[in-house]
Parts: structure tokens; sequence; C-alpha cells
């Protein structure tokens, strides 16, 4: 039986290509550790996780502290029994943000270490429904861009093959919302999916005013409407309007989205991967979605949610924001406006090592001998 004999861990700081806003913040800086499990047979696996812009040390002291060390000599095959484990040693943190995201790094190293050596690509290994998936593009609809730039954009996506753009609201009076979305709409056609995301940044009597808006507009989901932890507020917005609710990106537990989908509160899944904590707690949403007969449609990373949306069956859209161009030697496949999915074994991201290690900003190595 082999087992886990080094972590290596090195965070980069990639600076987003454009400049990206919405109604709460903006996107800086992604502080991206990168963790790469070694086993005794000589293989290896690579995971990463992310922030957006503020939290990086924080991940990467309980990488360091807790959960690395933990790690030197267990079986890398008991992926379920590590992630448990992991989260038990760090329950005192737990439900969290910062744990899942480390976490996340983790087990995504894991899972590569797994199908690299069983020679599989992971959307196959984690169930192989689909060879690729329809894209829709958020990085030309950000908060602070024009009408006529989100036009242009959306216009220049859709001959490419593209079926929708995602555009942010939050605009400080809704007719400054319906005005964008309206001249939008007429631009792209009325086949031509446009969804919005309003960042958690309404009250819910302002999120069902502006749904009312949204829905004259035939717009394809309304993402984030309001504070994630407000699931009676979701409640009430779903009975309201016909527009479908997403949610998902800012929550960090299996049992939040069983409480979402139980409750009828969202009808969309955006789960998302480094924030729910790895792979394996991914999995479990994505299938109790399915039972619920809920899409999911995941939050960012798109070099690795390629592979889990090709794995699932309940997956319509796959997020196009590229974030890796700078760390990868390769991106993602594109062919008539939809994603490939890998057919290297592994996560699918292929990591340029040296680029990795001359845009570090931290890192450390645990072993057997630390």
């Amino acid at each position: 039986m082999a087992v886990i004999t080094r972590v290596d861990v090195a965070m980069v700081d990639l600076i987003p290509k454009v400049k990206r806003t919405d109604a709460i913040q903006s996107f800086v800086s992604q502080e991206t550790p990168i963790l790469t499990i070694h086993d005794s047979d000589g293989a290896s696996g690579t995971g990463y996780t992310y922030t957006i812009g503020t939290g990086g040390p924080s991940v990467m002291a309980l990488l360091e502290r807790t959960l690395a060390p933990a790690l030197i000599g267990r079986d890398p095959d008991r992926i379920e029994q590590i992630w448990r484990d992991l989260l038990f040693l760090t329950h005192a943190t737990s439900v969290g943000a910062i744990t899942s995201l480390a976490l996340a790094a983790v087990d995504t190293a894991l899972w590569d270490l797994r199908c690299r050596k069983s020679g599989l690509p992971l959307w196959k290994a984690a169930g192989g429904s689909r060879d690729r998936i329809p894209l829709y593009t958020t990085e030309g609809g950000w908060l602070h861009l024009s009408q006529e730039a989100l036009i242009n954009d959306a216009l220049e996506v859709k001959a490419k093959g593209f079926r929708g753009s995602k555009v942010k609201i939050g605009r400080e009076h809704i007719s400054e919302d319906d005005a964008r979305l309206g001249a939008m709409r007429e631009a792209v056609g009325a086949g031509y999916e446009i969804m919005v995301d309003a960042n958690q940044g309404f009250s819910l009597s302002e999120a069902i005013r502006r749904a009312q808006m949204l829905e004259r507009h035939g717009i394809g989901w309304f993402e984030e409407p309001l504070p994630a932890d407000d699931i009676q507020g979701h409640i009430e917005l779903s009975r309201r309007t016909a527009v479908p609710i997403a949610v998902g990106e800012s929550m960090y537990s299996l049992s939040q989205f069983k409480d979402y989908l139980t409750l009828g509160a969202a009808s969309i899944v955006q789960v998302d991967v480094a924030r729910i904590g790895g792979i394996t707690p991914w999995l479990k949403v994505a299938h109790m979605a399915e039972a619920h007969n809920v899409t999911v449609c995941p939050h960012f990373l798109m070099e690795l949610h390629l592979s889990l949306v090709c794995a699932i069956p309940n997956a319509k859209w796959l997020e196009y924001i590229p974030q890796l161009d700078l760390v990868t030697e390769t991106g993602i496949r594109i062919e008539g406006g939809e994603a490939l999915a890998p057919e290297a074994p592994g996560l699918g991201v292929a990591w340029d090592r040296a680029e990795i290690e001359r845009n570090s900003v931290a890192g450390f190595t645990v072993s057997e001998r630390s």
C-alpha cells in the first residue's frame, strides 16, 4: 500500500486580466494556493484553491500547521476517510470559508493523484456523463462596464458559438439595470441566454422589485439576489417570481445546500468546488441537486469545474472566466461555444511548474522528516 510521504504547497497571486467589479466589491487579486501530494510509489497529484484578494495567508497557515502534517503516512486512496478526518480535526473552525478552502486544496490533490494512478481523467472517474458542456461568459459583464461594452462583448462571444452571457446588476436605480438589460436583449435576440448576478446586494423588497423587471427581459437566472444565509428570503423571492433563483457560491457545507433544496429556495445550484471543500463534497451536492431535479451550474474555477460538470447528468453550463493562464501550459479546449472534457489523466489542469515557482509568494514542504 502506498502512503503519503510529502506535501508541497506554493501560493501564487494571480492578477485578473480585466477589471472585475460587482454590486459589493472589486476582484483585484486571486491568491491561489497550489498543493502537491507525493506518495511512496513515486506518484504525485496536484490540487488548488483560491481567494479573491484576502485570506490566502490564513489558508496557507491552516494547511502548513494542521492539514498537511496530518496527511503524512496516510493511504491517499482513502479520500472519503481523509476528508472526514480533516474536517473533524478542524471542527472548531468548521463550517467556514477558510477551512473549506484549505480542505479543497487537499481533496482536489488526492483526486488528481487517484486519477493519474488509474489513468483516468477526472470526468470519467467521477461519473463520465458527457464529454462537452456549453459555455456562458461573465468576463464581459462587469458592473462598471458601459452598455455599449456589454453588448459588444455579448455579440463577440455569440459569434464564437457561446450561448449566453452573465451581467452584473445592482446599479443605484432599477432604471439603469433595466436599460442595460433591455438594450442587450434587443442586440442579442430572444434565443441568447442572459443571466444576471446581484452578488448578495439586495434587500428582499428590492429583489422582488427587480425580479419583476427581469421577467420582462427573459432572464435565465437571478444569481445571489440576497445574502446567502437568508434562506427564508430566498424562499419568499422564489415564490414571487418566475425567474429561476441561483445560489451556492457563498455556501460552505452540504447541509446548507440541503436546506435550500428541501425548502425550495433555489432553482439552480452554483456549488463552488473550492468553497464547498473539494471534489468529495461537490459531488454529494450535485447528486443531491439531481434528486431534487435541480440544475448545477458551478461558480468560477472553470478549469476544474469543466471535468465535474462533465461527470454529472444535471449540469447545463460552464462559466467562462479564465484564471490560470499564467501558471498553466494550455487552457481548456473550446469548439463551437462548448468546452471539451480533458483527455489526460487527472484534473485536466496542465500546470506550468516553472511559472508557479517564478510567481510564488509563499510556500512550504511537509514530509516524513519534517
